[in-house]
């Protein structure tokens, strides 16, 4: 958790505002992120699985890169997108942020959750599209960042720990293998509609942190 002071707190609250609003399809609520996957082989083969034992890997292993898996989730409907690349640059950034409004053609604004990663926001369009289509793409969205070093905040973690449990957890050798089976399990959670249930409010956080908010200000002594 980062620095509990009045930024902080303030980001967290309208995180947790934007969690507590009904659904609207005209403005939909939709969390990002973007994590590393690395790229593992065998340096052996791995050990013959018997009947009725337990997969086992060899402690040897071969580092043969990385890739980036971009995610997004809509909480309240289970529609989920996600797409692998090579690098997670401004040009991937956009890539991806094209995708996802393709996926909302009806929504007004598109809610987008995310870290302040140097990359997630609307210049990253102006240096990859024409001046047009960059700013029509900016229109396309509001951006809500989670505090520093809260990305608990972001319920996309929660997809990516159904991930890394469902297939990233094991040795992947090749982005193309990764890829495929990433996106077969987000497909498949996505046709499933599976939806998270969000329990934080903001007035559990502030029954839970009383004290960083009184300490922020005295007027907040009775929360």
């Amino acid at each position: 958790m980062g620095t509990l002071d009045s930024c902080f707190l303030a980001q967290m609250e309208q995180i947790l505002w934007l969690y507590d609003l009904p659904h609207d399809p005209a403005y939909p609520v939709v969390c990002f992120d973007e994590r590393p996957c690395f790229l593992i082989g065998e340096v052996i083969d791995p050990i013959a699985l018997q009947s009725g034992q337990v997969r086992k890997e060899h402690y040897a292993y071969e580092k043969l890169g990385s890739c980036a898996l971009l995610a997004a989730i809509e909480p309240w409907s289970g529609q989920r997108l996600a797409h692998v690349y090579a690098r997670r640059t401004k040009r991937e950034y956009t890539l991806f942020a094209q995708a996802l409004a393709d996926q909302y053609p009806e929504a007004r604004k598109i809610r987008l959750v995310q870290d302040n990663l140097n990359t997630h926001n609307a210049s990253s369009f102006y240096e990859h599209l024409p001046v047009e289509e960059a700013f029509a793409l900016a229109q396309r969205f509001e951006f809500y960042y989670t505090p520093k070093s809260a990305s608990w905040l972001n319920m996309i973690e929660i997809e990516f720990s159904a991930l890394a449990r469902g297939c990233l957890h094991r040795r992947i050798p090749t982005q193309a293998q990764l890829e495929r089976e990433v996106l077969a399990l987000v497909n498949e959670r996505h046709e499933q509609r599976i939806k998270i249930d969000w329990q934080f409010s903001i007035q559990g956080a502030r029954q839970k942190l009383s004290r960083h908010y009184q300490q922020m200000n005295p007027m907040n002594e009775i929360l």
